[in-house]
């Protein structure tokens, strides 16, 4: 008898893994959609046990909200931008630094737009930027944070925005302050506890807030110890090696030499010391020197520059932050504040008697 035919079956693969979504993780966790949704939003207003049991739920089913969906929920992207025309590549990248800190593990990320203020179209720029980006808001690095015309913009459309600048030119809730003035006039005031009454300064351009306060606040702090700095010891320079240099050959070239030079930051006060040594004028015995920012130049300088140092990373976290913090009551928040101390290294001593 022949052997029975054999019939073969053909298995069905298994079906494909529903991924979780956030339904699912609200009906397992036993709370509403909102709640779920604010918590992967980062809300303050959920409970705090509430928001680390969900968070673990989720991390326990794989769950990873979709950032192009949720963007569509919220009818706005993910996206903080950086708006700047600073001429110092090291101030935009520790500001960068500092705004990355504070969007790490967000879900938002950083787009920075240069752009030069001086253009005549740069406000519609800047437009365009924010329109096509779709961003939640914006960061206003100096000299664009003192500009109105770009802030009034920016409110026109509705885009947040947060300014960074030497002095409160906004709602308190949209202000970094950095207080530029305080920190020049402590240099001022430890120049002058070293006995120099013959002092000079560098500044930097006249269009920018921040030269107006720490003039302003080297100049003032010396008025009130009785010091009073004649004209011609005032020089306007760029902030750039370049202008330091030749803001320094004015000061140095005459018979009678200032003792010490405050700078307004640290790329003219490289060029004060460019100056110096060609000149043959030795720092610090001839010469004091100070500067501002305390960038990563002023401990490379020798000898190492004294210098005010404003913590450009940690203000470009604060005004990162304030963007992506919950709305609710933040017309009632004072301004932030970054405040500038002196750094004492080797570029200053009393004066050669």
């Amino acid at each position: 008898m022949p052997a029975a035919k054999k019939t073969s079956k053909t298995v069905a693969p298994p079906a494909p893994v529903k991924a979780a979504t956030i339904n699912d993780i609200a009906r397992l966790a036993g709370v509403s959609k909102k709640t779920v949704s604010r918590i992967i939003n980062r809300s303050p207003l959920v409970r705090q046990d509430t928001r680390e049991r969900v968070e673990a739920l989720m991390r326990e089913v794989g769950y990873s909200p979709d950032p192009m969906a949720r963007g569509l929920a919220f009818r706005r992207s993910f996206l903080i931008g950086m708006v700047y025309d600073n001429p110092t590549a090291q101030f935009i990248v520790n500001m960068q630094y500092g705004a990355l800190d504070a969007l790490r593990d967000s879900g938002f990320e950083l787009v920075v737009h240069p752009c030069d203020s001086r253009s005549p179209g740069y406000i519609d720029g800047v437009r365009r930027f924010v329109q096509q980006q779709k961003l939640h808001g914006v960061m206003l690095v100096p000299r664009v944070s003192e500009d109105q015309a770009l802030a009034d913009m920016l409110g026109a459309i509705g885009c947040r925005y947060t300014r960074i600048a030497a002095v409160a030119l906004d709602e308190p809730s949209r202000m970094v302050v950095t207080h530029d003035r305080d920190g020049a006039a402590e240099a001022a005031d430890y120049l002058q506890s070293l006995g120099h009454r013959d002092l000079a300064l560098i500044t930097g351009p006249r269009s920018y807030r921040s030269a107006i306060e720490r003039t302003d606040g080297f100049v003032g702090a010396l008025v009130k110890r009785g010091i009073e700095l004649p004209k011609a010891r005032v020089v306007e320079a760029g902030y750039t090696f370049e202008s330091g240099v030749a803001a320094a050959e004015k000061l140095l070239s005459g018979k009678r030499k200032p003792t010490a030079i405050f700078c307004g930051n640290d790329e003219m006060a490289a060029g004060v010391y460019r100056v110096a040594l060609r000149a043959g004028i030795n720092i610090p015995r001839q010469l004091s020197v100070v500067g501002y920012d305390d960038s990563p130049l002023a401990s490379r300088l020798w000898p190492p520059l004294t210098s005010v140092r404003r913590d450009t990373r940690d203000t470009g976290r604060v005004a990162a932050a304030m963007l992506i913090q919950a709305e609710e009551g933040a017309g009632a928040r004072p301004a932030a504040s970054v405040r500038p101390h002196l750094i004492v290294r080797d570029s200053c001593q009393p004066p050669d008697s």
